[in-house]
């Protein structure tokens, strides 16, 4: 019971007790022989019973604050979730406690916000301004950590395009993932270039059916997403048309309010995992990158070239990623993306939990 973090039982006897304990203990093993022996065994026996109860109950409300399972998201454009879910470490962590841990793929953050508010996941990937977007429309989340810090989007166009500029995009199909970065990676790119998605003919497709619908020429341009735009680059010639980092907001691993608060050693035994998995991309690219390459089933090339636009560096949240968020939360308002009189910025500081993985990251 104590290695399961309850107290032993004589944690549950007061001091004055416990030197009673102790001169029991002395007394030699057999029937009691005197009045006052007999009258501390009994006593003895009393107190033992008590405080058996009371370890027992203790046991049984940790028992019940912990979740029956554990369900996580992985997903092809986080390539942490990748290796920590190839090589089982939450498994192993919750293997102890009886708690299965449960996968759940996310093709898209507008999946992993909807696995979210659902409750089909306790733990989902999305990017940065995906998650925004979300809690200013009702998904009670908290950002919790930052799997990574990638360029995974840009606007891709098919090889022998005509196409040269984000100008020449209007009246054009395009082809993005709404609810996602790429998706507001385009209405950013546009907005800069004087056009707006009224200028454009979006085609609703989630990130694989975009780059196939590109390859196919059903549509002009892609807003597109690694690994399925490194793909489409290197197999099928597709170009970069419009590239900036800066509009790529970061990943965040996230995690409902009432999961947060109903269990919070298992946030940061979760985090803890994502941390193991983080260190071990840094200390082994080319077996994460064999990884990624089979887990997603994409080519090794693909993957390295997916992974070359990672940086893993800096996994807790805090003022940088609320800032990069706050500049690009202005095109919420603009595209109407979120209710009149929405305040972006408190959206954004409610999302940005910290404090689990200050408690983790070392």
């Amino acid at each position: 019971v104590a290695s399961a973090g309850v107290k032993p039982i004589a944690a549950h006897i007061d001091m004055k007790n416990r030197s009673m304990v102790a001169q029991a203990f002395r007394l030699e093993w057999g029937p009691p022989k005197t009045t006052a022996e007999i009258k501390t065994m009994n006593r003895l026996s009393r107190l033992i019973k008590t405080a058996l109860l009371a370890t027992l109950a203790v046991a049984g409300l940790a028992h019940a604050n912990a979740p029956k399972e554990i369900r996580v998201d992985y997903a092809y454009y986080s390539p942490p979730s990748l290796v920590l879910k190839r090589f089982g470490w939450l498994e192993e962590e919750f293997k102890k406690d009886n708690i299965p841990v449960k996968w759940v793929l996310s093709a898209g953050s507008n999946r992993a916000l909807e696995f979210l508010n659902s409750g089909a996941v306790d733990f989902g990937s999305t990017a940065g301004l995906a998650a925004v977007l979300s809690r200013a429309n009702g998904n009670p989340i908290k950002g919790i950590y930052i799997y990574e810090r990638p360029e995974w989007t840009a606007l891709v166009v098919p090889a022998d395009s005509p196409i040269k500029s984000v100008r020449d995009l209007k009246g054009k199909k395009v082809a993005a993932t709404k609810g996602t970065d790429p998706y507001l990676f385009l209405l950013r790119a546009l907005n800069d270039h004087g056009l707006d998605k009224k200028d454009i003919e979006h085609v609703a497709l989630q990130h694989a059916d975009g780059r196939a619908a590109l390859e196919q020429k059903r549509v002009d341009a892609w807003a597109g997403l690694d690994p399925h735009m490194a793909a489409s680059e290197l197999e099928a010639g597709s170009k970069l048309l419009y590239r900036n980092i800066a509009y790529n907001t970061y990943g965040f691993l996230n995690t409902t309010e009432s999961f947060a608060k109903s269990y919070p050693e298992h946030v940061k035994r979760v985090i803890a995992g994502y941390e193991r998995a983080r260190k071990w991309i840094l200390a082994n690219p080319d077996e994460t990158a064999r990884i990624v390459s089979e887990e997603a089933k994409i080519s090794l090339p693909v993957a390295k070239a997916q992974l070359l636009r990672n940086d893993f560096r800096n996994p807790t949240p805090g003022v940088e990623h609320a800032n990069a968020l706050k500049a690009a939360g202005s095109i919420l308002i603009e595209e109407d993306l979120v209710k009149k009189g929405t305040d972006v910025s408190k959206v954004i500081d409610s999302l940005i939990e910290p404090s689990f993985a200050k408690a983790v990251v070392k």
